[in-house]
């Protein structure tokens, strides 16, 4: 099978690489997002999928946009049996996915048509779900509304973050396109159509979603952490500064906030911890940094710091 893969992130690169080692497959090139100004220097920084290519001394193709005609053309070139898209990056045109002689197939980190878009493994651990998946799927002209061909189940568990998830799901989903691919050309895939009337959609993660919100229930604050760790990070304000927040337990999911209000510090311990009042729960800070500190464990930090009851977190 002769293939073009297209894709950017680290999310993408144990797709790539599957793909290479498979002995049936014959990876053609690689369309990545042209390399961007990163980090304190501003050094362009090719994509992870555009080192793995070289490493493997593919050819790489980038483009401001690939639907233009020259683009196309050399595209055409290669006269393709399928074009495997994984968190690219840009819309492909009608004109592209009707290159290959089976269709342009995506691998879509949610079991669509739940969660639709940019960011589908932080939303589902933000929003607690118990679990989540893989789909691959035929590309048609919308967003990530195609024909399914398969869905894989994965549980999230409690100690999961996005972190973790995202990495599991990466790997499977590599799993998962081979068999895609080997069902397409043999005529065994199924093809199935989305039911419009179930889809959700998620839009590309803000940095600032990570700011706590001690209003909120316990669990929903635990899920936030867990789903903005590590990127871009949940945090809250202690005396003025962002204090960073990396891992929290729930120790009491229905306390009302009666006589704390929500932010404050009801036990700031050694042993017992740093546990604050939410707007219903307790929350045990397990895990915090200090801006332009290493991350440290609680029980660390208390030990240079001496925080007072009724301290309250969150005040800029």
């Amino acid at each position: 099978m002769d293939i073009i893969f297209m894709g950017t992130p680290i999310f993408a690169v144990p797709s790539l690489k599957e793909l290479i080692f498979n002995d049936t497959i014959n990876v053609r090139a690689v369309v990545t997002q042209p390399d961007r100004k990163k980090g304190r220097g501003q050094q362009l920084t090719p994509s992870p999928v555009k080192r793995t290519a070289e490493k493997f001394d593919i050819p790489v193709l980038q483009s401001e946009n690939i639907n233009n005609e020259s683009f196309i053309r050399k595209l055409n070139s290669y006269k393709l049996d399928f074009i495997v898209v994984v968190a690219f990056g840009q819309k492909l045109s009608k004109t592209i996915l009707n290159i290959p002689k089976y269709g342009c197939i995506n691998l879509h980190a949610s079991l669509l048509p739940k969660y639709r878009g940019a960011s589908p493994i932080h939303q589902a651990v933000i929003n607690g779900d118990k679990k989540t998946g893989n789909t691959t799927m035929y590309m048609g002209e919308g967003l990530d509304d195609g024909d399914i061909i398969y869905q894989q189940e994965m549980e999230i568990k409690n100690t999961d973050t996005v972190g973790t998830v995202h990495d599991k799901l990466a790997v499977k989903g590599a799993k998962l396109i081979i068999k895609t691919l080997n069902d397409i050309k043999s005529g065994a895939a199924p093809r199935i159509k989305q039911d419009d009337s179930k889809a959700t959609y998620v839009h590309k993660i803000d940095k600032d979603i990570g700011e706590i919100n001690w209003e909120d229930d316990a669990t929903e604050i635990f899920n936030l952490v867990r789903g903005v760790n590590p990127w871009p990070g949940a945090y809250t304000y202690l005396d003025g500064d962002r204090l960073k927040i990396w891992k929290v337990e729930v120790i009491d999911e229905e306390k009302e906030a009666e006589e704390y209000e929500s932010g404050t510090i009801v036990t700031a311990d050694q042993s017992e911890g740093l546990i604050v009042q939410c707007g219903s729960g307790l929350i045990n800070i397990k895990k915090l940094q200090l801006p332009g500190r290493k991350k440290m464990q609680t029980e660390d930090f208390l030990c240079g710091h001496d925080l007072k009851i009724v301290q309250k977190l969150g005040k800029k």
